[in-house]
């Protein structure tokens, strides 16, 4: 006897064996029992859910007859009847089964419901099932409309599809639609688990956690490709042989990978990038697994202790919540999504690894940095001493000591962990009038972003300096409106002159200014991703260049704020537009256009103009 296919041999025969859709079978069940059918049933979903199955064992429970031959419609077939049994061999001659991909026209629809007007032969009803119905011509759909809507009472429609969308609405709106949903891998994990018990077959259960991962919800899938691993393990089903069969990247190396971005380890992301591409493991499959763990990672991060329907035996469920813990949020939330964007660049490489490589370090290279500066910073030129009064120098101080205010940038943010560099030297600060000279010879930059700071400062100096008003006291507390409103002042200014932009803009906008003690500027932000080093330094050199004056340095902390530039911005602009909708209906000419001729002002219309 031949070989019968695992997806073949254990097709569900009744409801009782239907895996994972449930929600069909109480429906359909509910019905057969009251005797409420439908003359035509849609059933869609995607490949190997179960849609022809379900008709199959509809046809049944309308035509069955029972053990004893006086059974009538039940939503539970004997399985041993003539019908049940011609129906499950496929030759039962009241059950018409079509195949929409190659019988599409109207000729073939036509032929079809000619047989509508003959009553059934051997059976209780006429059964007609369309497969991939989506794929008929519109003069077929058209053809078949008036019988679908009223068809004969021994005669039932069912109809199947994967692409709802191209179903016309005429013959939607006739029909009773059951969308049958993708499985979950739990779901086919535990049914394949019941059907290699079946056939004896010894099996991993990491190995079978590949597969119901790999069938992407298709049960037909799963068992085909558990026929396949049966066949490649030689009759047994084991990780490593399963692994290798679907080409897939062991997760170890997506655990390492991950655990290396959240160190900020670039070495170990490009060895363990040129060891995929030694064993040949694909780099699409890579970035895959990355979104599917950091998608885990993400809901562990937002609701902690929430179950996410894994398996609690399978050992990655541990290194992923390892590592939910590791990695901040947000940065978890932008791994994601260049995962998802770096899959899409794959092809547009000449090589796929070289690809993946590169996307392993765009996700190291916009990693948000929490750095401040070390003990001791090492020399920005080789061979070269700090300079009295450099950043080095200036690190070996309290930052609160007099002689940290001596002319260099220090940048430091409370918490945090690497270190950041700084210009090594700061030119002696000028008079106001002699600023744009001054722009010009500020201190060589010590990295290319503090040129470009320094730059765009110089342009937006070349005007002349900028007029800002700063209070002399050398600590302001917090609560005092002085300290929110020279800030605000600085920042907006900073802004119109184009001094600042993108994140050191942003840094400024949503900081709030804490203290001002002796020459460091403590500011607090509530997004860690804000603090950048660049960032940092670019906002310095501008309140340097503004002010005048060389000695600001300034500190970022992590907390709560209550009184930022971009939220007295936001209210400013508020005021304006309430301000503006205000004058608008207070206008004379206005209300007598509402009064005389019933007009009326549409929301959303009226926009203030910034003077």
């Amino acid at each position: 006897m031949s070989y019968l296919v695992l997806a073949r041999k254990y097709r569900p025969r009744n409801f009782s064996e239907m895996v994972g859709q449930s929600h069909v079978v109480q429906a359909l069940g509910n019905a057969l029992g009251t005797g409420r059918l439908h003359h035509a049933y849609l059933f869609t979903g995607t490949r190997g859910v179960g849609k022809t199955t379900v008709s199959r064992i509809l046809a049944k429970s309308l035509n069955c007859t029972g053990v004893d031959g006086q059974g009538g419609i039940t939503a539970e077939p004997c399985g041993v009847c003539d019908a049940c049994k011609d129906i499950d061999s496929g030759r039962f001659v009241d059950y018409t089964e079509l195949d929409a991909a190659s019988n599409r026209g109207v000729d073939e629809i036509a032929q079809l419901l000619e047989q509508a007007v003959y009553k059934p032969v051997v059976g209780r009803f006429k059964v007609f099932m369309i497969d991939e119905v989506h794929m008929l011509t519109n003069t077929a759909f058209n053809a078949m409309l008036k019988t679908l809507e009223e068809p004969p009472d021994y005669l039932k429609f069912v109809l199947a599809t994967t692409d709802p969308q191209k179903v016309p609405a005429t013959v939607l709106s006739r029909c009773l639609q059951f969308n049958l949903r993708p499985m979950a891998p739990e779901t086919v994990l535990e049914h394949l688990v019941q059907v290699l018990a079946a056939e004896n077959v010894p099996a991993e259960p990491q190995a079978l956690r590949l597969l119901s991962r790999a069938a992407r919800g298709s049960m037909r899938d799963a068992l085909s490709l558990a026929d396949q691993a049966i066949a490649f393990g030689s009759g047994q089903l084991d990780e490593a042989s399963v692994r290798v069969m679907l080409g897939s990247v062991d997760r170890s190396y997506v655990f390492r990978l991950l655990d290396a971005l959240a160190r900020g380890d670039g070495r170990t992301v490009v060895e363990t990038s040129e060891v995929l591409r030694l064993n040949g493991l694909s780099a699409a499959s890579t970035l895959e697994e990355m979104a599917t763990i950091l998608q885990r990672m993400a809901v562990l991060q937002a609701v902690p202790g929430i179950s996410s329907g894994d398996d609690d035996t399978d050992p990655e469920v541990v290194e992923t919540a390892r590592l939910a813990q590791a990695m901040p949020a947000d940065e978890t939330q932008l791994l994601y999504s260049l995962c998802l964007h770096g899959r899409g660049e794959l092809g547009l490489a000449p090589d796929e690894y070289a690809a993946l490589t590169m996307v392993l370090l765009r996700l190291l290279a916009f990693k948000p940095s929490t750095a401040v500066l070390p003990a001791t910073a090492p020399e920005l030129v080789p061979g070269a001493k700090p300079a009295h009064g450099s950043a080095a120098e200036l690190t070996k101080k309290p930052l609160h000591d007099k002689a940290a205010a001596a002319p260099a940038v220090a940048v430091a943010q409370t918490g945090a962990k690497n270190p950041v560099r700084a210009p090594a030297q700061a030119a002696p600060a000028p008079s106001p009038p002699e600023l744009p000279a001054r722009a010009a010879h500020a201190p060589n930059p010590a990295s290319a972003q503090a040129a470009e700071a320094a730059m765009a400062v110089q342009n937006a100096a070349a005007s002349g300096p900028i007029d800002l008003t700063v209070q002399p006291a050398t600590s302001l507390s917090e609560g005092e409106p002085s300290l929110g409103d020279a800030w605000e002042k600085i920042v907006n200014q900073l802004v119109a002159a184009e001094s600042i932009a993108a994140l050191t803009r942003e840094l400024a906008l949503q900081s709030q200014l804490c203290s001002r003690d002796e020459g460091v500027w403590t500011l607090r932000v509530e997004r860690e991703s804000l603090s950048q080093p660049a960032a940092r330094e670019k906002l310095v050199l501008a309140l340097q260049t503004a002010l005048a004056d060389s000695t600001i340095a300034i500190a970022v902390e992590l907390g709560a704020v209550s009184d930022t530039p971009a939220r007295r911005n936001g209210a400013a602009l508020v005021e304006r537009q309430r301000a503006a909708e205000q004058l608008i209906q207070n206008d004379p000419f206005v209300q007598d256009m509402i009064r005389d001729w019933g007009a009326r002002i549409v929301p959303g219309s009226i926009k203030s103009v910034s003077s």
